[in-house]
């Protein structure tokens, strides 16, 4: 192998080198941003459970007051 071959290989691995650094550095922020999506999505969906939640239990106390106004109406003959 001549010289110049030499040189022209390491000037190949050099940019293979640098190629595969910018492919791990994109790699690991394309994670972050994943991670941080998938945070963002878990709150909002705790955030939609809890307000169902709360809505469920103003729905049985509405049903329970109903319950109780529709005794108070029973009209008997």
């Amino acid at each position: 192998m001549t010289r110049e071959e030499e040189e022209e290989m390491q000037h190949d691995i050099s940019k293979l080198r640098d190629q595969v650094q910018q492919i791990s550095l994109s790699q690991k922020v394309t994670k972050a941003k994943m991670d941080a999506l998938k945070k963002g999505v878990e709150a909002k969906m705790d955030g939609l459970n809890n307000g169902m939640e709360a809505n469920m239990d103003g729905l049985k106390v509405n049903i329970e007051d109903l319950k109780k106004y529709m005794e108070g109406c029973v009209i008997t003959l």
